[in-house]
Order: C-alpha cells, then sequence, then structure tokens
C-alpha cells in the first residue's frame, strides 16, 4: 500500500501550473477550413431530397454544439467512427462503386477504401487509450488501498460488473440494436463506473463493508476519487485546457459520418464530383492525423498527471483536516480512552492514528481490551508504542471495547493523537436476482 502521508488531492490550481507544462500544438487549420466544406457539402445535399428519420437524428446532432466534457467527447469520437466504418463496409456501398464501371468510379471505390482503412487504424487507437486510462485510474488507485482482502474484493467486484456490462452489450447486439444503442449504454454504463467510484470514496453502497468498518483507506484517497468527476472538480481545469480542440474534431468527424451518410443515400441522384471526393479524403486525413496526436498527447500527460501532491505545493496550511478525525491531547503520564459498544458477534472494529510530530521524534502506547458485563477485561490487541497505525478485527463477542492511547511512561511531554474509530455490524449483502445487471 503507497503511502498517502502529508500527501492532498491535486488541485484545480496545481493542475493550472502542471498543464503549463504541456502546452497543446494548436490544431491545422486545415480542421476548420475542412469542416466548413464537408458542412456545406452536406447542406446541399439535404437541399435535393426528404430527410428520413435516421438521417433526422444526425442532422439535429450537428446542429448542436459538441458536449464539453473530454470522455464523453472520446466516446462520441469513438461512436462517429464506427457508424462511418459501418456506412463504409463493402456490402453496404452503393452499386456502382461495387461494380465500378468508369474510371471516375473506380477512383472514388479506391477513396473509401482507403478511409475505411484510416479510420480502423484510428478506432483502434481510441480502443486502446480508453482501455489503458481506465486501467490505470484503477490501479492507481488501488496502490493507494490496504493490500489485503479488501483491495481483493473491491477487483473482484469490479470484475463482475465488467462481465456483467459486457453482457448487456452482447444482449442489446443479439436484439438487433443499433450503434447508436450501443453507444448511448456505454456511455451509461461509463456513468455507473464513475458512480461506482465515488461511492469508493463515500463509502456506501457496496463499498461500505469494505472500507467505513475498515478505517485503514486512506482518508486523502477517498476525498479525491469521491470528486474526481465533479464538474467544479479538479478534472474541470483539464476540461478547460485541452477541451477545445477535441470538441472541434469531434464536430468534424461528426460532418464527415453525415456527409457519407447522405451522399450513400442519394448516391445515384447526386454522386461525388472529383473535388467533393478531393475534399473529403483531405478532411479524413487531417482528422485522423490530428485525432491521433491528441490521443499521444493527452495519454502522455494522463500518465504523468500525479493523483496527490503535498500540501505545501498544494498550499494548504492543514492538510490533513477532515471532520471524521478527532485530535485529542494526552497529557504526559496520563492515558486517554474511547469505548466502543458491540451489540453483534462479527462487527468489525477498526483504528487509524498517528501522532502530530514536534521538532523530536515521539511515539504513544496503544492497546485494546475489551471489557465483559461483570469488568473482567481481556486483552485484544498488546501494548505497543508507535507513531502512528491503521488497524482492525472482527469481534467474537458482544460488549464494551477499550481503545487506549497511553502516555503514562511520558515524564516531560504531552502527546498530540488525531484519530478515527469505528464500528460496523455485520452487513448482509442483499440477495441479487439472477437477472439483475450490475450497475
Amino acid at each position: 500500500m503507497a503511502s498517502t502521508a502529508g500527501l492532498v488531492p491535486i488541485t484545480k490550481q496545481f493542475l493550472a501550473s502542471y498543464y503549463d507544462k504541456y502546452p497543446f500544438v494548436p490544431l491545422s487549420d486545415d480542421v476548420s477550413r475542412l469542416t466548413s466544406e464537408i458542412r456545406s457539402f452536406a447542406s446541399d445535399l439535404l437541399k435535393d431530397l426528404p430527410i428520413p428519420q435516421g438521417e433526422r437524428l444526425l442532422v439535429d446532432e450537428a446542429d448542436r454544439l459538441p458536449v464539453h466534457k473530454i470522455d464523453e467527447n472520446m466516446w462520441k469520437n469513438r461512436e462517429h467512427m464506427e457508424e462511418i466504418l459501418f456506412l463504409l463496409d463493402y456490402s453496404r456501398w452503393p452499386s456502382a462503386l461495387r461494380q465500378p464501371s468508369t474510371p471516375e468510379d473506380n477512383e472514388l471505390a479506391t477513396v473509401f477504401s482507403n478511409i475505411k482503412d484510416k479510420f480502423h487504424k484510428t478506432l483502434k487507437t481510441l480502443e486502446s487509450f480508453q482501455v489503458k486510462n481506465s486501467e490505470r485510474v484503477f490501479n492507481t488507485v488501488m496502490t493507494y488501498m490496504p493490500q489485503d482482502f479488501r483491495g481483493t474484493l473491491i477487483r473482484q467486484q469490479r470484475e463482475r460488473s465488467e462481465r456483467n456490462k459486457q453482457a448487456e452489450v452482447d444482449a442489446l447486439v443479439n436484439s438487433g440494436g443499433s450503434i447508436r444503442d450501443r453507444y448511448a449504454l456505454l456511455w451509461k454504463q461509463q456513468m455507473a463506473r464513475r458512480r461506482q467510484l465515488a461511492q469508493l470514496g463515500s463509502a456506501t453502497g457496496v463499498y461500505k463493508t469494505l472500507v467505513k468498518y475498515l478505517v485503514g483507506v486512506p482518508q486523502v484517497l477517498l476525498d479525491f476519487i469521491r470528486t474526481i468527476n465533479d464538474d467544479d472538480g479538479p478534472m474541470e481545469e483539464q476540461r478547460h485546457r485541452y477541451g477545445p480542440p477535441l470538441y472541434s474534431l469531434t464536430t468534424l468527424v461528426l460532418y464527415i459520418r453525415m456527409f457519407i451518410s447522405l451522399s450513400w443515400g442519394r448516391f445515384e441522384a447526386s454522386k461525388l464530383n472529383g473535388h467533393q471526393a478531393a475534399v473529403l479524403k483531405q478532411a479524413v486525413d487531417i482528422y485522423t492525423l490530428e485525432f491521433e496526436r491528441f490521443i499521444s498527447f493527452i495519454s502522455e500527460v494522463f500518465v504523468n498527471s500525479p493523483f496527490f501532491i503535498s500540501a505545501e505545493v498544494a498550499g494548504t496550511l492543514d492538510a490533513r483536516k477532515n471532520d471524521e478525525f478527532k485530535e485529542i491531547s494526552v497529557p504526559a503520564g496520563k492515558t486517554y480512552e474511547v469505548s466502543l459498544v458491540v451489540d453483534s458477534i462479527n462487527s468489525y472494529i477498526a483504528w487509524d492514528f498517528s501522532l502530530i510530530q514536534g521538532k523530536i521524534n515521539l511515539d504513544v502506547g496503544f492497546s485494546v481490551e475489551y471489557v465483559d458485563p461483570s469488568g473482567q477485561k481481556t486483552l485484544i490487541l498488546p501494548y505497543r508504542r508507535y507513531e502512528s497505525d491503521q488497524g482492525n478485527f472482527c469481534t467474537c463477542m458482544a460488549g464494551n471495547y477499550k481503545l487506549i492511547w497511553d502516555n503514562s511512561y511520558s515524564a516531560f511531554f504531552k502527546k498530540v493523537v488525531r484519530y478515527k474509530v469505528d464500528c460496523i455490524p455485520p452487513v448482509v449483502e442483499p440477495m441479487q436476482s439472477t437477472n439483475e445487471v450490475e450497475g
């Protein structure tokens, strides 16, 4: 388990200075120019024939501004590319291109074949980026989790969740769901992953048993993953800095998709001319080149971006201040006790404490004992001196438990202890229907 001692989550202010070291070279001017040209071609085609319902949805989407979220734009780019590849499947080509009878048709067939290859390559690059980034975030979070059964259970929970999500997608595809339907589901699942991460940070839902009663999970980690995706959270600086070029690329690929879709439906009546084909090819070349450049750039930014920084760097006066922790002063020659009443066996008692250090290294004695109704004491955790400690145990008896911080051996120095203790009764997971899909 990696230590978070003295660290706080990254802040918007820190990210602003961090991202100064990673300026994104602006997109080629060709992006905006080609977007305008492709939009103009699409508008001309819309004037000729009524708009079918499927194309209406696409036209309506083109009339709206892209969403201002980096991850959502990534999914939209992936959706548009997959829709384009669907259109460019050879079985869906206009008959004139499948069996070209003129040099012009043969040249168009070559153009669309090359376009398909380019989008296929870029789509694979995006899919790989998303998988690696998701794994990186999860694995980084897990390095700060206690390396015991809690981490194992959380990993198992994630694996079950991912299997269920894939089964849900497969069921949609097998029932004839469209690419649009599938990506609506994929984005819904992505939001569910966010909620799961927030649950881990808040110790709610399935993670209550794993986190809240086992206090060893660093609070700084829980604070961070609870707020990582907030609209005004630390990632907002990333959206502000790197969002605009991505939004421009989303717009370009949307218009490329719309133009190809409209062209396919009107190919016999309004075949692409040489100029339109050349502009389309250039638009695809620029889009795939710039999108892959953006993916490569943002991958480097993500890999090097820290989750946590020192309190001094963040400008935080008290990095460890948290309402769930308490601070007590144990005078020299004295002890301090916390009593917890346990009503049920198999409850968990857990603690997390550290000394607020002065100019010299200090320690404090700590032990845990059980007191039965007659007053008889049983030692649960033997006395030992610590600078800090995290621990837990499962109770085998109901009754009163005492956590004792002992400074009786000190003749001169008081000890200031920052601590959190908790007692959580046994949690029985609700039975889940075999038909229920994990969210």
